[in-house]
């Protein structure tokens, strides 16, 4: 693997070798002898299921100088688009682990999305450094907000296992930053929707979305389950 430069200096052109092996490419690890693809059941999603091909390598990094030993992480998509990442688990970490670790960035890029789409992350006009301090300060308690309505709902009115059943998925979907934004409008000064016109939107949205899962399910080749690993 390349050493990590720093901002001073040409960047390296050739990658540095911890012995007279000649290094390797990532991308030509996909189809090295060694690489062991398995295609994994991660979790149930709202699209359907999260189901992609994976495999680990040990590999060493050098990061200041000295030699690392990492897993890498690789996982074939159904498109063919290949992924990778780095992993500084042990040894004995099972790939099912590995895996799932892998596909927990979703939520991370999630979240971030919201935040520019919906929440005003990327609105930003003003130009001394205070100002982008208060902006961002706005957008994150904006997030926490979310979050804890998030939370606070799954608490309060918890998800009816008959209702899952007569729509024949396992997952139902949670609230949305949209359907958050429809309920404060019944509440805010001047509402447009009454609690009660706003709460049957939002049970009518997540019904359309439960929907919209259950069909692609049937487009979805099935696999055999993976189970969570602990930790």
């Amino acid at each position: 693997m390349p050493p990590r430069c720093s901002r001073r200096g040409r960047a390296p052109t050739r990658a540095q070798g911890l012995s007279d092996e000649t290094p390797v490419a990532v991308r030509s690890l996909v189809q090295a002898e060694g690489t062991v693809w398995q295609r994994l059941r991660i979790r149930a999603t709202e699209r359907g299921e999260l189901c992609d091909e994976f495999a680990a390598r040990r590999v060493w990094t050098v990061y200041a100088g000295r030699a690392l030993p990492e897993w890498l992480v690789l996982r074939k998509e159904r498109s063919g688009k290949h992924l990778y990442a780095l992993c500084n688990a042990s040894k004995t970490t099972p790939l099912e682990q590995l895996a799932w670790w892998k596909c927990q960035r979703y939520f991370v890029e999630r979240s971030n999305q919201d935040a520019k789409s919906k929440l005003g992350w990327d609105e930003f006009q003003a130009q001394k450094f205070p100002a982008w301090q208060h902006h961002v300060a706005g957008t994150v308690l904006a997030c926490w907000f979310v979050a804890q309505t998030k939370v606070e709902w799954a608490q309060t009115y918890a998800r009816d296992p008959a209702l899952a059943h007569s729509f024949a998925v396992e997952v139902l979907p949670m609230l949305s930053v949209a359907n958050i934004r429809r309920l404060l409008r019944s509440v805010l000064p001047l509402p447009q929707l009454t609690p009660e016109e706003a709460t049957q939107q939002v049970i009518q949205h997540l019904g359309n979305r439960t929907r919209s899962r259950k069909s692609r399910l049937k487009r979805t080749p099935k696999f055999l389950h993976v189970p969570r690993p602990d930790g």
